[in-house]
């Protein structure tokens, strides 16, 4: 019987899994997005018409010409051309592309699903909170947009940066859940209480972590302190605490942030290393023991992305090296969930 039901279920997994792999492009194009400056370049929202960039030589001037009423175009690229404009719009219509794609991908399988009756009643609150979810952060991300459309604001706000991050990664966090629970075996879900609440603090630590990354990408921070494993020659930096409050420097000041960030990578890399000397005593032949390596390599792979960013930051942050640690991040995030699902089953191990 549940050889059966995975089977039926099979296609809705798969599915889902699709979605996972493009709300992974979807982040790292956001990321591409922010290193690029390209966030503010398409000054008005156009849901249908929005999916085709300009047409023709007017519609392009007329593109450009909304860009130059922003703070950006007038502060940081008032040297642009227009062929200069035309690479900065192409990245964000391309992010906002791939979302519109995402949700075709969505809603088109989805019908097709309840047609075809391979959506369960079991099923439909959690479809319904997806779509929720995922129109959420389309949401959330034009509200972003409009928040630095003006004459004020160089750059959209750190803070909403990464609200909007966040916001995706619980989007894809609820997605690939949603797919484990209809792809893996109920007896490879073990129930092991001293792994699963080190996980569940890995998670919460991982999260801080991941809105300090959006601090680091909204602020630009690796350019402040580009040396490693000190920080600009100290290992406690002068200044974290200049700006007139606790609160205020851990959230806007950039030496702040970036201690605070490191910091958490040491933190995180010892206590994934706890979690694979633990996970070692589960049962050779479970899927937990099996997997138990891939969080401990990807969060080793992480720091060195991320010493490799810092290293090579020195008049811009290097496209190449930050997209890879912003990936390799979101995998860890995976890895975590995994195995976060595989030991809270009934089967008690301790």
């Amino acid at each position: 019987m549940e050889a059966v039901t995975l089977e039926k279920n099979r296609p809705v997994a798969i599915w889902l899994y699709i979605g996972v792999g493009m709300l992974i492009v979807q982040v790292l194009l956001g990321g591409i997005t922010r290193l690029t400056g390209s966030g503010l370049s398409i000054t008005e929202w156009q849901p249908l018409l929005g999916a085709f960039p300009p047409m023709n030589e007017a519609a392009w001037e007329k593109a450009f010409e909304g860009y130059k009423q922003i703070a950006q175009y007038q502060y940081v690229n008032n040297h642009f051309t227009l062929s200069d404009f035309k690479f900065i719009f192409f990245w964000e219509w391309l992010h906002r592309d791939w979302a519109r794609l995402m949700g075709l991908v969505f809603i088109i399988p989805f019908i097709y699903f309840i047609i075809k009756k391979k959506i369960n009643k079991s099923m439909i609150n959690p479809m319904i909170i997806l779509f929720v979810l995922g129109g959420l952060q389309g949401l959330i991300g034009w509200i972003m947009v409009m928040s630095g459309l003006n004459e004020e604001n160089l750059y959209v706000n750190h803070i909403r940066l990464a609200i909007h991050f966040i916001s995706a990664l619980v989007l894809l966090a609820y997605v690939f859940w949603f797919a484990l629970k209809l792809s893996i075996r109920p007896f490879e879900v073990l129930k092991v209480p001293v792994l699963y609440k080190l996980n569940i603090w890995l998670l919460i630590l991982l999260v801080v972590q991941l809105v300090y990354g959006a601090f680091m990408a909204g602020l630009h921070t690796a350019l402040v302190a580009n040396t490693w494993p000190d920080i600009n020659g100290a290992w406690v930096p002068t200044g974290m605490f200049s700006q007139g409050g606790f609160l205020t420097d851990i959230a806007h000041n950039p030496i702040t942030i970036q201690f605070i960030h490191r910091g958490l990578a040491y933190a995180i890399t010892v206590l994934i290393a706890v979690w694979w000397w633990k996970a070692a005593q589960t049962p050779a032949h479970s899927l937990l023991h099996t997997i138990r390596y891939l969080p401990l390599l990807l969060v080793l792979l992480q720091v060195l992305l991320g010493v490799l960013t810092l290293l090579n930051s020195q008049v811009k942050i290097p496209i190449s090296y930050g997209i890879l640690h912003q990936g390799v991040g979101m995998l860890l995030m995976l890895s975590l969930i995994w195995t976060l699902y595989l030991s809270r089953g009934a089967r008690n191990l301790n």
